[in-house]
């Protein structure tokens, strides 16, 4: 499991910057056609295959939250960040926002349409994300999916993961195998995977996402 130093150190830098940070970015996708079209595909594969709920996981001030319920499904958001949770709360009064630990969700297995871990996972040791990406398994039902968002390391990089100074805390570029061998450890398919280049305010780094899901037969 995380280490509650590193757990903590992620949770006081995101309370101090929250107010900051919704102010900088209080709305989900406005530059971003090709994230759009992503995240509308994934809202439409939750709609067509039962409609269920979907959690966004490190859902920050809860900018995604209300993207995901805009295209029509059933969404809720757990953050670390007490302060982050006030602000989504505040914001969004019509939708559920819970202080939790992605390490250790408060939500039962499969009982899940969808999961969105949007940069959720960044500033996670990645020796730990084992730990995650298991929750995130467990809490889909059959037939759902899970997206993830993140820095990416360059194609040619050996590594699986690469530190970096973020301007909040300690964070991480993933590799996309990486990423993807995460999802499949942890009982999921991968569907799609995307890398695309940085725009608009975006740091300097590519940009990946990975779509799975878990299957209907065991």
């Amino acid at each position: 499991m995380t280490t509650p130093s590193s757990l903590e150190t992620t949770r006081d830098a995101y309370d101090a910057i929250a107010v900051l940070y919704a102010e900088t970015f209080p709305t989900a996708m406005d530059d971003h056609p090709v994230d759009r079209s992503l995240i509308a595909g994934f809202a439409e594969m939750v709609r067509t295959d039962g409609a269920g709920p979907v959690a966004d996981l490190g859902c920050g001030h809860g900018r995604m939250t209300a993207y995901l319920a805009s295209l029509g499904v059933t969404a809720s958001g757990v953050d670390l960040s007490p302060t982050m949770i006030e602000l989504a709360r505040r914001d969004n009064p019509d939708l559920r926002f819970e202080v939790g630990s992605m390490t250790a969700l408060d939500i039962a297995d499969g009982t899940l349409a969808g999961v969105l871990s949007w940069y959720s996972v960044i500033h996670t040791p990645p020796e730990e994300l084992p730990v995650i990406f298991a929750e995130f398994g467990r809490v889909l039902a059959p037939g759902g999916y899970l997206l993830v968002g993140f820095f990416a390391t360059d194609a040619d990089s050996p590594h699986p993961a690469e530190p970096f100074d973020h301007k909040v805390s300690l964070a991480y570029r993933l590799s996309t195998d990486h990423v993807a061998d995460l999802v499949r450890k942890a009982g999921l398919e991968e569907v799609a995977r995307l890398r695309r280049e940085p725009g608009g305010n975006e740091r300097r780094f590519q940009q990946g996402r990975l779509l799975a899901r878990r299957p209907t037969e065991p």
